[in-house]
């Protein structure tokens, strides 16, 4: 064997699951066509509560905010304001940043805990027997390679190579076509929150990354058969926020400007044999709610410490099925809430724009709906079934549970006086109040 672990992509998703099975003395090695110090400039941009937690856990959180910029308020379709700070969680606010800086820190973890890179890499095959998986792939000087290991991660986005390898259906149909995005910076800036807006044949966002440049994008159906690759003209930026907002807000200096379209996909499976799917390789959808990268670093998550402990002998493999069962349909709920304010957002018919009128007034004026809207858009409220629930971060003798969880084991939490050993599998707290109950949480901060 090469190696313990080998992940295709460096994204997000691969990041952070390197640097967690590299934490718990996991060999793994790391495949990225991309060549070394290229930034990935794509358009994920905000960072939701939950997300923020498993951060925490991490002890990254608190460097990230000091780079990003907090929004309290979501506004959506004109008129629906979300409010975020009443979110019982450290990180009442969806926190925005570029991509590549949540990668940075990412990627600085996973190396100080011994990851490999292999940049500039492709793969172009991945074949596995019951002892392990082989991925073949070109380096960065054309040379043909291969990798052998005891398992496999493909979390080498939606065109990934390791899905198509395995010759898994990546099921689903394209949604909407040539949404246009660029980081700009606004001459006549709107107020500092989160925006989604629509009129007529044409929807747009606006948000602010608080270092002077703004987020904008938007999509009108005139342009709708435009391929990915054709360059964005500014003017048809502009065109759609006159449309919609009015104005332009005085559009200039755009540091990047890309076109995409929205695809609503779910493989059916995240495990086949020794080989596991995550991030946009299992899943994509609407990019309304800025879901996408949080989705794949909250399956790394998961995945991570149970990886790890089949790996060190300390699970049987059989765990590494309920990662397929616990994110799998977390993933189907993503695709269906996205699509659902995406589809309101572009709502044409009589019918669905009555429909979008019921939502908002439920989501204004019922705190149930509201309650249910913030816990699937921040990650607050998932949870993977009966008894397996997010632990919030309670207070302790020793501290808070998810300066706890850095150590990347349980953590069992006692009453205060009761003395009882912890393992290398388990670390032993305390409650901060007088609790006489005992909770065991999981690495990823559930229930366990």
């Amino acid at each position: 064997m090469d190696g313990t672990v080998t992940i295709v992509g460096s994204g997000p998703t691969g990041l952070l699951l390197a640097g967690d099975l590299a934490a718990a003395g996991v060999s793994v090695t790391v495949i990225e066509k991309r060549p070394a110090g290229i930034s990935n400039l794509t358009r994920a941009f905000g960072v939701h509560a939950r997300t923020m937690e498993q951060l925490d856990a991490r002890g990254l959180a608190d460097a990230l905010v000091t780079i990003g910029h907090k929004i309290t308020e979501l506004r959506l379709l004109g008129s629906l304001a979300i409010d975020l700070s009443g979110l019982r969680t450290r990180f009442p606010y969806l926190l925005t940043t570029p991509q590549y800086e949540v990668e940075n820190l990412l990627l600085r973890r996973a190396v100080e805990h011994g990851a490999t890179f292999r940049h500039g890499a492709r793969v172009t095959g991945v074949s596995q027997d019951g002892e392990g998986v082989t991925v073949e792939f070109t380096g960065e000087d054309g040379t043909a390679e291969t990798l052998r290991s005891a398992y496999a991660v493909g979390a080498d986005g939606t065109r990934s190579a390791v899905r198509e390898s395995l010759g898994l259906p990546f099921p689903g149909h394209s949604v909407i076509k040539s949404i246009v995005l660029a980081d700009v910076r606004l001459t006549g800036e709107p107020e500092p929150t989160v925006a989604v807006s629509r009129s007529g044949r044409s929807f747009a966002f606006t948000m602010p990354f608080g270092d002077g440049y703004w987020r904008v994008g938007g999509w009108d159906r005139t342009h709708g058969d435009s391929a990915d690759a054709e360059p964005v003209d500014p003017e048809e930026l502009r065109g759609i926020l006159q449309r919609v907002f009015g104005t332009d807000f005085g559009m200039h200096d755009a540091r990047w400007m890309s076109r995409f379209h929205s695809d609503e996909r779910q493989v059916a499976r995240y495990r086949v044999g020794r080989v596991l799917l995550a991030g946009d390789a299992a899943h994509t959808h609407s990019p309304v709610g800025g879901q996408g990268m949080n989705t794949g670093l909250q399956d790394a998550a998961n995945l991570g410490w149970k990886l790890a402990a089949v790996i060190n002998g300390q699970e049987p493999e059989g765990l590494l099925d309920t990662y397929h069962t616990e994110r799998h349909p977390i993933g189907r709920e993503v695709i269906r809430s996205s699509g659902t304010m995406l589809r309101f957002a572009m709502a044409q018919t009589p019918a669905l724009r009555g429909l979008r009128t019921v939502a908002a007034f439920a989501v204004g004026h019922l705190p149930l709906a509201n309650r249910r809207l913030l816990g699937t858009l921040s990650g607050i409220g998932l949870t993977y079934g009966p008894g397996v629930r997010r632990v919030p971060d309670v207070r302790l003798q020793e501290g808070r549970l998810y300066e706890a969880l850095r150590a990347g084991t349980f953590v069992r939490i006692v009453p205060r006086g009761r003395v009882e050993p912890g393992d290398e599998r388990t670390t032993v707290v305390h409650w901060a109040s007088d609790r006489q109950d005992t909770l065991l949480v999981r690495p990823d901060g559930y229930t366990a």
